[in-house]
């Protein structure tokens, strides 16, 4: 290995990570004189990771395989940062890269830290300024950022977070979310392949193409439990009150399949799928006329495609796709989220605005952004040099020992 080739070691957990770290990876051994790439799979999702890696052709170099059944938040964390300890000490990167806002992402971090190996942070710089939604992503993705070295922030408004939180200017660069990169690769192979394009309409074909159709997901810990039972009675009256069609992947956690099979399954106009691939996913959003869901990632895809998205959280970390019109927050009440569907049906006005609203979140072009920094970055520790009496205002929000948060 060339002095001057960095060794870069990319972390993946989920599904999400898998996708929006595909590009960076693919990107980076393309540079083989610059980047010798390590691939870590922690696993906490198995199969949805599995999916979305297979379908990418990515194969780990290293597989902590920490899913366990009913798995808790501590266990997760406890599993990535005892299982990274062995690969850092062996391999030895000089950069760890983490996406998002995972307990893998956060984890992971921690574990780079405590080896002192400079850690890089993708889509950093999101936040809705409340630590508890979406919970626990928001301080994930806030503690991720006291110790990375370069933060990749996908917007503008996300580099003005950082600032404010006090990382250092030159620590952070916009470069848009590699979600798009992802995305934009993926339309490109299924209208350049007849043959899989047969395929994903021979797979859906049960789908009517005289009706309107609607994709929905629905997965956010702080959700489950009445949030997700009212999510679940306004897609039914959607299905039953509109000539449509709901097709929902559902999310394999319990607490999202027991009551959606519950409440909804066996209603002809709905459709509960199992977890997809990415490219049939792909594929749906594309043939949608629209989508709500609770999702970060396709808060950010869907711009791209011309879909508007209701978004079932109280708030959002992405609020650039609300601010250009292609998005709304509809929270989990089952009448709001009614009525907003019903007036993307109805209302073409309405639906033309926001399907024809921008794109914030990147060009297809953040994945070379991200290989150019890190092949320049400096071959030295870097804080993420948060300046004086900033480190109270990054972290502010925790509940106090004992209130009903807290307990939780």
């Amino acid at each position: 290995m060339g002095a001057s080739k960095k060794r870069v070691l990319i972390v993946i957990g989920t599904r999400p990570e898998a996708i929006k770290l595909a590009p960076v990876i693919q990107t980076l051994r393309e540079r083989p004189g610059s980047f010798d790439v390590g691939v870590c799979a922690t696993s906490q999702h198995r199969r949805m990771m599995d999916q979305a890696l297979d379908f990418f052709n990515i194969v780990p170099d290293f597989d902590l395989d920490i899913m366990r059944d009913r798995q808790e938040l501590h266990e997760i964390a406890c599993g990535v940062i005892a299982g990274l300890h062995e690969v850092l000490r062996v391999w030895r990167p000089d950069w760890v890269v983490v996406q998002g806002d995972t307990t893998t992402t956060f984890a992971a971090g921690i574990a780079a830290f405590y080896e002192r190996i400079r850690v890089a942070h993708v889509e950093a710089g999101l936040r809705t300024g409340n630590i508890d939604a979406p919970w626990p992503e928001e301080a994930n993705r806030r503690l991720t950022s006291v110790i990375s070295s370069l933060h990749f922030a996908p917007t503008a408004s996300a580099r003005a977070n950082l600032l404010q939180e006090g990382i250092a200017e030159r620590n952070i660069h916009v470069t848009g979310n590699p979600v798009i990169d992802a995305l934009l690769r993926t339309v490109a192979a299924v209208s350049g392949n007849s043959a899989l394009a047969r395929q994903l309409d021979s797979r859906f074909s049960y789908l009517d193409r005289n009706r309107k159709m609607i994709l929905v997901t629905a997965h956010r810990r702080e959700s489950f439990g009445a949030g997700l039972e009212r999510i679940c009675r306004a897609l039914r009256e959607i299905a039953l009150g509109n000539s449509v069609e709901v097709v929902c992947p559902v999310h394999p956690n319990p607490n999202v399949e027991g009551p959606v099979h519950e409440l909804l399954g066996g209603l002809h106009p709905i459709h509960l799928l199992e977890p997809l691939q990415y490219v049939e996913f792909v594929y749906l959003m594309e043939r949608c006329h629209f989508i709500i869901t609770d999702s970060g990632g396709i808060q950010e895809e869907a711009p791209s495609l011309g879909k508007p998205v209701l978004v079932m959280r109280d708030v959002t970390e992405r609020p650039e796709a609300v601010a250009a019109g292609a998005a709304r927050v509809v929270g989990t009440q089952t009448e709001k989220i009614v009525s907003e569907a019903c007036r993307l049906l109805h209302d073409r006005t309405e639906y033309q605005k926001m399907s024809q609203s921008p794109n914030p979140y990147g060009d297809g072009e953040a994945a070379r952004r991200i290989a150019d920094v890190l092949s320049a970055a400096e071959e030295r520790w870097e804080s993420s040099e948060l300046l004086p009496g900033k480190m109270h205002h990054l972290l502010g929000g925790f509940p106090a020992p004992g209130c009903a948060a807290h307990e939780r």
